[in-house]
């Protein structure tokens, strides 16, 4: 990725983009430092420890250069954390053959919610308003899929919010009930239930929940995370082709 020395004075940062002056002429490199390099970096730190643990410093500590040396790519954090989701973004296989628009769209639902899993911290940091190269790629891969199947622009924006909104609650409630395990010491869904069973015990006994309960009694597939995925994605998906004839 080609990198430029971002413009000296704040107004002028306010005007332009990372992404339009990372593509801009390098200079001459002083170090070794890149943005690749950066966002790398930054990255395995966030997903090591989270990223509330990147900083300006300890990134310029892990890569061994100066402090300020990071700033001739990135204004400062708000402006790495776009580096890194659109890092992140830039490993999805985007350009695999698929058969259709139904293919594309559960591929790359399941390839985000991978993506999300590897990278935790980006449910929180990877907004669809961010505007980075790679993460832009993502609407640009559904939205040809599905151009030849007459929905018109709002609509098609519609579908692709839809599965990507339920691949976001997904891996939103995924990465909770991981965090809570951590916190809690829970490594899996035996110590999970075990755990929460007081409070659990309690609920059902009131005899409010009796459909909940059957759920509790009847399920199987409890610890079976990619099979709760798909199966939901299966069902917007049919939603989507019955409620458009697609």
């Amino acid at each position: 990725m080609p990198a430029q020395q971002a413009p000296s004075g704040d107004s002028d940062k306010s005007q332009v983009s990372l992404w339009e002056r990372l593509a801009r002429p390098a200079p001459a490199p002083r170090t070794t430092l890149t943005a690749d390099r950066i966002a790398e970096t930054a990255v395995a730190i966030a997903d090591a420890e989270g990223l509330d643990a990147v900083t300006m410093r300890r990134l310029a500590g892990e890569l061994g250069v100066a402090p300020m040396a990071a700033y001739r790519y990135v204004s400062g954090k708000d402006e790495l954390i776009e580096l890194m989701v659109d890092f992140v973004y830039g490993q999805l296989p985007l350009n695999a053959p698929s058969e259709g628009w139904r293919d594309t769209m559960r591929a790359l639902a399941v390839h985000l919610r991978a993506m999300h899993l590897a990278h935790p911290w980006t449910v929180r940091a990877a907004t669809p308003f961010s505007l980075s190269p790679n993460q832009l790629a993502v609407p640009e891969r559904a939205f040809a899929a599905l151009a030849e199947h007459g929905l018109d622009a709002d609509t098609t924006m519609a579908v692709f919010r839809t599965v990507t909104g339920y691949v976001h609650g997904s891996v939103a409630t995924e990465v909770t009930l991981e965090t809570l395990r951590r916190e809690r010491g829970w490594s899996d869904g035996d110590q999970t239930r075990a755990g929460l069973a007081p409070r659990m015990s309690w609920l059902m006994g009131t005899g409010r929940y009796p459909s909940y309960q059957r759920y509790l009694h009847e399920a199987t597939r409890k610890d079976d995370p990619d099979w709760q995925f798909e199966t939901g994605l299966d069902c917007v998906l049919d939603g989507i082709a019955a409620h458009f004839g697609l």
